[in-house]
């Protein structure tokens, strides 16, 4: 049985109010509801983050992701199942979350240059930042799923 570890929301609510206040800013941006939920179920996906994972695959089926799309998404580069904008975001959010490999490369910001305006860019890697800052909090706190 594991130990059961902090809780950070309870300890240090300030804390919580500032993550949660990029959630606010994320959602009052022009990022689309489906570009923001592939890369939350992407990147926990990448970090093994389970809370985050069943959280947000299922506000994903809410918002009408499919099924198919989202068991996919592990393999999203071998599929014809996602848009020119959606892997670009989705190899943003790899490379992101992965940044200790190759940090995100020129390749694909130029990709996304092609494809989003500079603000939109600002906005996918606001988002990938908080969803890698959530992860490591449910992560590190075994956080239990609900």
């Amino acid at each position: 049985m594991e130990h059961k570890r902090i809780n950070i929301q309870q300890l240090e609510p300030n804390a919580y109010k500032i993550m949660f206040a990029l959630d606010n800013y994320l959602f009052t941006s022009q990022l689309s509801k489906t570009h923001w939920e592939l890369i939350k179920i992407r990147a926990s996906q990448i970090n093994g983050c389970a809370f985050c994972i069943n959280l947000h695959t299922s506000d994903a089926l809410q918002q009408g992701e499919t099924a198919q799309r989202i068991f996919m998404l592990n393999a999203w580069k071998e599929t014809g199942l996602f848009t020119e904008e959606e892997r670009t975001i989705l190899a943003m959010t790899e490379e992101i979350t992965l940044i200790s490999q190759n940090g995100l490369t020129d390749e694909t910001y130029q990709k996304a240059e092609k494809l989003f305006d500079s603000n939109y860019i600002a906005q996918i890697i606001m988002a990938i930042v908080t969803i890698n800052a959530w992860n490591r909090i449910a992560i590190s706190t075994l956080k239990p799923i609900a």
